[in-house]
This record gives C-alpha cells, structure tokens and sequence, in this order.
C-alpha cells in the first residue's frame, strides 16, 4: 500500500476524484471524517492510499486548509469570483457585497466580473468595486481583451466562479477556457433569470492553476451559510481599513455615530454610499445573534 499526495477534484455518488502524480484516483473516505463532521471537499489536499494490487484507493487525511466554503463546498481557495450582470438579471449590490465580504472573512481574494456590458453600461458597478479596492473587470461577448484581462488575473491560482443563475458564468468560463464546453442555459423570459445549468461542483485544471463552476447561488444559502460575526464584518470591507483605528469611540460601530471616520468618509464619497448601506444591513442582520448561534446556524 502507497500513500501519496493530491488534490480532491470532484466528488459525486460518494466517490472522490484525486489528482495525484499525473493521474486521476477515485476514491473512497475512511469513515473517520463522517464521525467528525469533516467530509472532504472539493479543493482539499489530501493523503491517499493506493494498493498495489486489488482494492480501493481510500482518502486517509486531509492536510491543513487555508480556507473553506461551505456554499459553494470548496477549500483551499485563492480567488472568488463573483459573476455581475449589468441586466436580466439586474445587480443587487446587498448579494454582491455579501459574497465579497463572505470571501474575506475567509481569507479568499474576492473579484468581481461584470457580464453583459455590451448591453448596458458596468461604469456605475465599475467605480462601486475599484474604489472599494476590489479587483474588478468588464466583460462583453464583444471584447476579447476583456475576457484576457481576465485570464491573466487568473494564470495560476485556484478560483472559483459564482454568481446568480442567468448572469453568464459557465458562458465566461466557456470563454475563457473552450476546453471546458461547460452546458449553457437561456434566460427565461418569464422568470427572468437562468436555469441552473451547473449540478455539482468540480474543479478544472487550467493554465497552471484551476477553475471550479459552481451551482448558482440562493440568497438563502448565502444568508444561512455565510453569516459574520458583527465584530468581524467591518474588517471584511477593505475601503474601511484606513479609518478604523480614527473614530472618536473605540467602540464605534460604524452605523451612524458622531466622529465615525468611515461614516465621515461616505459623506466625502471616498467610501461608496451602497458599500456602507450593506454593512449596515448585514450589521442589523446579525448584532443580536451570539456567536455561538452564528456557528450552529453555519455548521446546520
């Protein structure tokens, strides 16, 4: 029996694809990670046992992660990105800010890609992001060099793609990796929005690093899977950083208190006006929640 290294790609009917010295395991997990609530996930870099002759290859340990997701069931990620459209279906900044703060609060680097600019204008969404310090692009099925700006950010490190049904996600992936001929779906007029084109969640490798597609995501998974600590939410907004330390209370919560230097900063429009709104929403959210209901809510 060998043990060897590598990392989880995909998994379905129990069953867990490793990649490891050039070549794909399928994979069973040892029971022991049931009994401690910590299934492997998709990302993971894990220790596997392959026999040498008869059997199954089982994953015998998950090496330490840097981060992980629970909507989308991902680890070890470097980069969200979060799929914008300008229309059908329009931007909601409130869903967008919490994914990017989601992301942050894990210590994954959040960017955000907004589709469909040949239809309507991004600069609005555009100024939102770039003056929060958010890495930010414009793509358009029109504009090649957008989808390489893209591409290039990308070149080497482990991301993962989310956004609302019907913003064009697997049609930008398609784009920026044809390789991948990931399955499409047409807006609904009636609905307004896509079918979920994407069933499970799968990571590709691709020009030196790798890329997930995940399923569309719900403003109830994101609520219920992605909440902060309200201590915590006011590090996940990086436009905030350079004030945090200069308000007049030390206990300032950032909502609407005399002296708030970040409060003082969206007045001077440094900060953006919807990126404050949203931390305050996601304040109210969860400012009588205990952390201790925030974990059971999180590990439901």
């Amino acid at each position: 029996m060998n043990n060897i290294e590598g990392i989880i790609l995909k998994s379905t009917g129990g069953f867990y694809y490793v990649e490891a010295v050039d070549a794909i395991y399928e994979c069973k997990a040892r029971g022991i990670f049931r009994k401690k609530n910590n299934s492997p996930k998709v990302g993971d870099r894990v220790e596997i046992s392959v026999p040498e002759g008869d059997g199954y290859c089982a994953i015998e340990k998950i090496l330490p992660r840097k981060n992980t997701l629970r909507r989308p069931p991902l680890a070890n990620i470097d980069i969200l990105v979060i799929v914008v459209s300008t229309v059908e279906p329009s931007p909601n900044y409130l869903v967008i800010d919490k994914m990017t703060a989601a992301a942050a609060d894990n210590s994954i680097e959040p960017v955000i890609v907004i589709s469909k600019s040949d239809l309507s204008s991004a600069r609005e969404l555009l100024d939102v992001y770039e003056k929060s310090g958010i890495a930010s692009f414009a793509y358009s099925s029109d504009n090649s060099a957008s989808a390489d700006c893209i591409k290039d950010y990308l070149r080497g490190k482990v991301s993962a793609f989310t956004g609302n049904s019907g913003v064009g996600k697997s049609t930008l992936l398609n784009v920026l990796y044809p390789e991948l001929s990931l399955e499409t779906g047409e807006i609904s007029d009636k609905l307004g929005r896509g079918r979920h084109t994407t069933r499970t969640v799968e990571l590709f490798k691709v020009d030196g690093g790798y890329v997930a597609d995940t399923p569309g995501f719900s403003t109830v998974d994101l609520e219920r899977y992605n909440m902060i600590d309200k201590d915590n939410i006011q590090y996940c907004f990086p436009e905030f950083r350079p004030y945090l330390t200069t308000c007049k209370f030390t206990s300032c919560a950032h909502i609407c208190e005399k002296g708030c230097s970040i409060i003082d900063a969206v007045e001077k429009g440094i900060i953006p006006l919807s990126r404050h709104k949203s931390y305050v929403a996601m304040y109210n959210e969860v400012k009588d929640i205990k952390e201790w209901q925030l974990k059971n809510q999180k590990d439901v």
